[in-house]
């Protein structure tokens, strides 16, 4: 009678040590790939929202840059020295040369406000009247159009810098009928997404033409 060797046998299959390793190995490859699409995924999804926001502030100061730099040395009469200018560190009203709700025909007047949300920030709204009516003659017909320019905006801030001094020197409040001229530029400052301070300055082109 032959006798078999039992550890002669040749062995068929893997044993639960190499199939846990394999799926053990399987598993990683899988959460190493998903980590990968994932992350590229969210780094295109952040490149696009941070692009987005890019032009968004590029139009609004584009849009708001167009109607400070035309502000317009209004007197409402010949005999008026005073300037229809004024401006704190939450809104800003003037006369500009620029139209927009009709064209870029005319002159408009021009009320740039900020209404505060708590903590989301603040609202940033332009309004434009036409034909331009200031004083006892503030109300009647026309067009009248508004817009908001921007939203979330935190540390909103506008200050001016003083035209009647050969230094620079920016103030918080500009009153035309005092000061009789307009300033020599517009300062808006914000903070962005990171809390990074956003300063933008607009200079006034008429203001030269100031008496």
């Amino acid at each position: 009678m032959k006798i078999e060797n039992p550890k002669s046998k040749i062995q068929n299959g893997f044993t639960l040590i190499e199939v846990t390793i394999a799926i053990t190995l399987l598993a990683l490859m899988v959460i190493m790939l998903y980590g990968s699409f994932y992350l590229g995924g969210r780094a295109m999804e952040k490149a696009q929202a941070r692009s987005e926001q890019s032009q968004r502030l590029r139009t609004f100061e584009e849009f708001l840059g167009g109607y400070i730099r035309s502000a317009y040395p209004y007197h409402s009469s010949v005999r008026d020295p005073s300037v229809y200018f004024s401006g704190d560190e939450r809104s800003l009203e003037f006369i500009s040369s620029l139209s927009t709700g009709l064209g870029g025909r005319g002159m408009s007047k021009v009320r740039i406000s900020s209404a505060s949300a708590g903590n989301r920030g603040a609202t940033l709204t332009l309004a434009e009247e036409m034909p331009v009516r200031v004083g006892d003659q503030a109300k009647g017909g026309g067009y009248t159009g508004s817009v908001v320019l921007a939203e979330g905006l935190r540390g909103f801030r506008l200050e001016y810098l003083d035209s009647q001094t050969d230094q620079e020197s920016w103030v918080e409040q500009w009153d035309g009928k005092e000061r009789k001229a307009l300033p020599r530029a517009v300062g808006l400052t914000h903070r962005g997404d990171r809390g990074e301070q956003i300063r933008w300055v607009f200079p006034i082109m008429m203001s030269v033409l100031t008496p």
